[in-house]
């Protein structure tokens, strides 16, 4: 029963007699309203207190109380029961704040150390200096990673240049050359000499067009064709054509030429069958002369089969180039080389047709529109 007493007897404190006079009306000056409205929620209050106490009264009767603070800091003996506060609470329109469930948000966030999907994840840092030396330590790692991704790009390319470029695995050897397509007027040492020139050098180093090129200008080469074989070998085919003439000097001697006026190998025992000769003073004489130029632009122009067929061209000036067939059965008045696909059409027609030039033997085509035939 003295407990009881204890329980009913209400504590005046700072916030009672603010309920009292909240009630009572009274406010400070230019606070009426909040006070009046301040009054009536602590009369509600009071009143819920008064239900709570009646409340605890009964079940101190039953034997069920534990020691709890009050609002205002006193221990008073209070009930246990959550359900019996609530409806309490719920019948006098009042959500007593004591009542309600707390929960520790921090400390469940921590606790949940596993994703949605069920992998576990790292724990959240709530320490700043540690969060930072995280991140310090996280960016020092991925620096290090692209440095490292960096010096083995490096060392990769490094290699594949050194294998590609420098290595003997890919390195052209004199051996490995090969050279096709020659004949008796172009020296294969002149070839040969050219393709050395890339000897020792990565084969990816090797310039084909260049290489031909090069070859292009050895007298007596109208085509090179020059392929890399990896991975150390290069074949060269060359076209080398026949003398389009013969220089033959006033003592007899010969020398062949192209159709630019370039001289080609020197042969001893080579035929001269079927190769013009244009006899001038001297060969240095005939390379620089502009009417011999003019012949040998005609003759390497005509087709093999009268090539073959000229026994003996005359070059006096470079409009009057005149060529003697069959051993001078025929002569044929070129004149300069202009037009000289159609010229060389005229004269094959007439010569493949006796019975256009019958007993004439001279044919005049330095004018082809209107050839004379003498």
């Amino acid at each position: 029963m003295t407990r009881e007493r204890q329980t009913r007897k209400k504590p005046r404190t700072a916030s009672n007699d603010v309920s009292r006079k909240a009630a009572s009306g009274e406010a400070s000056p230019g606070r009426t309203t909040v006070g009046k409205a301040t009054g009536r929620q602590m009369t509600s209050g009071r009143k819920s207190e008064k239900a709570l106490e009646k409340e605890t009264s009964r079940q101190v009767k039953g034997g069920k109380t534990v020691s709890r603070k009050s609002r205002f800091g006193k221990t008073a003996s209070r009930s246990v029961s959550s359900s019996s506060s609530r409806s309490v609470s719920r019948a006098e329109g009042f959500v007593d704040a004591r009542r309600l469930h707390s929960e520790d948000v921090v400390k469940k966030t921590l606790d949940e150390n596993v994703g949605v999907l069920g992998v576990a994840t790292r724990p959240k840092v709530l320490d700043f200096d540690a969060r930072l030396k995280e991140r310090k330590k996280a960016g020092t790692r991925v620096a290090a990673i692209r440095v490292l991704i960096v010096i083995l790009a490096a060392a990769l390319v490094s290699a594949l240049i050194w294998l590609l470029l420098f290595s003997s695995v890919f390195r052209l050897e004199t051996s490995q050359i090969s050279v096709s397509g020659g004949n008796e007027w172009v020296s294969e040492k002149d070839v040969l000499d050219i393709a050395n020139q890339q000897s020792g050098k990565s084969l990816f180093l090797v310039s084909a067009d260049k290489v031909s090129s090069q070859l292009k200008n050895i007298p007596g080469v109208t085509q090179a064709n020059v392929v890399k074989r990896y991975p150390r070998s290069l074949e060269i085919d060359i076209k080398a054509q026949q003398p389009a003439a013969m220089l033959k000097e006033p003592d007899g001697t010969l020398v062949a030429v192209d159709r630019k006026a370039r001289v080609l190998n020197a042969v001893g025992k080579a035929s001269m069958k079927g190769i013009p000769v244009i006899e001038v003073s001297s060969v240095d004489n005939g390379l620089n002369s502009r009417a011999v130029k003019e012949a040998l632009t005609i003759l390497g122009g005509l087709p093999d089969t009268m090539r073959t067929v000229i026994t003996k061209v005359s070059a006096k000036t470079q409009d009057s180039i005149t060529t003697e067939l069959s051993s001078g059965k025929y002569v044929v008045v070129w004149g300069d080389s202009s037009e000289l696909k159609l010229k060389s059409a005229i004269v094959d027609k007439l010569l493949s047709d006796p019975s256009l030039i019958g007993d004439k033997h001279q044919i005049d085509v330095s004018a082809p529109s209107r050839p004379i035939i003498k």
